[in-house]
């Protein structure tokens, strides 16, 4: 076994009788949500997932380890540490390792440490993708490369609504990454429950997710998969209106010279602010959703 993998009793021994285990990433209990939101919503999405017939593996770097399921006191930990702790892509793993800091996990670098686990399921927000005025900037999230070539399954809400969908949807297109909605026609848009953009297939049911997922894999095609699960109804914001405070927030980041992996952190908690907190609450609420349809999937995976 990898000597900087370390994964929990838990999940080892769900893994080793072959039992469904849904991954989660660290980067939105420490970037993506205040303390102590980002502890309550941690500790809610693995009981989703539990409650749906599955374990949570929840990832981060601690001491020196790719840690694969993280204890009720290393969340708080991490969550405290907040932005302080480093936001870890691909290519930040070994640096942080070497250096034994903290370090919060992105999707791309938690899908690379599940895969390490063998863990085929993985649940988010919203994925990383192609920034709006990337023509310009080339800032182009690494999730897109690693969903390009790590076969892990990502349940989201869609892509980051603070980001250019129709690149982001062009960009995957070309990388052959599938976009199956979820009971949806329609790219969930994040905050809002569907886009002007379509997504490739209209998936009913977690068991036809879980089988054109094996047989993908099975054929040799190898990369990750998108599931975009739509934010549940009475949760959901319009599209119009978060659109406007994302182009608020947009303006404010240029202003003040706000880039590259910083960006995110600084949209999502500005848009909070705008949003009066109400952005914060959809987050969590779409969180939670995709972690029961990512445990759902899981359990029809095995």
């Amino acid at each position: 076994m990898n000597e900087f993998l370390s994964i929990s009793p838990e999940v080892q021994t769900a893994l080793n009788a072959n039992k469904p285990v849904v991954a989660l990433e660290s980067t939105i209990i420490s970037h993506g949500m205040p303390c102590p939101q980002n502890v309550e919503m941690a500790q809610k999405v693995e009981d989703v997932i539990r409650q749906n017939g599955a374990v949570p593996a929840t990832i981060a770097i601690m001491d020196g380890k790719l840690k694969v399921g993280l204890t009720a006191e290393e969340i708080e930990r991490l969550a405290k540490e907040g932005l302080a702790a480093a936001k870890v892509s691909r290519r930040d793993i070994a640096f942080i390792l070497a250096s034994k800091k903290i370090g919060a996990t992105t999707v791309a670098s938690t899908m690379i440490v599940a895969a390490m686990a063998g863990i085929k399921i993985f649940a988010t927000g919203g994925i990383g993708g192609v920034h709006r005025g990337a023509e310009t900037n080339m800032d182009i999230s690494a999730d897109l490369e690693e969903l390009a070539k790590t076969n892990v399954a990502v349940i989201c809400a869609g892509i980051k609504s603070i980001l250019d969908l129709g690149l982001t949807l062009e960009y995957l297109e070309t990388k052959g990454v599938p976009v199956m909605g979820y009971q949806t026609d329609s790219l969930p848009a994040f905050y809002a429950r569907s886009s002007q953009f379509e997504v490739d297939y209209n998936m009913q049911s977690p068991e036809e997710i879980a089988t054109t997922l094996k047989i993908k894999w099975d054929i040799g095609l190898n990369g990750g998969a998108i599931i975009a699960n739509p934010v549940p109804e009475d949760a959901a914001m319009s599209e119009a209106e978060i659109n406007q405070y994302i182009d608020q927030a947009l303006k404010e980041a240029t202003a003040q010279n706000i880039a590259g992996k910083n960006i995110t952190p600084f949209l999502l908690a500005r848009v909070s602010e705008l949003t009066k907190g109400q952005s914060l609450k959809t987050n969590i609420a779409l969180v939670l959703n995709n972690a029961k349809l990512a445990a759902q999937i899981a359990v029809c995976f095995q």
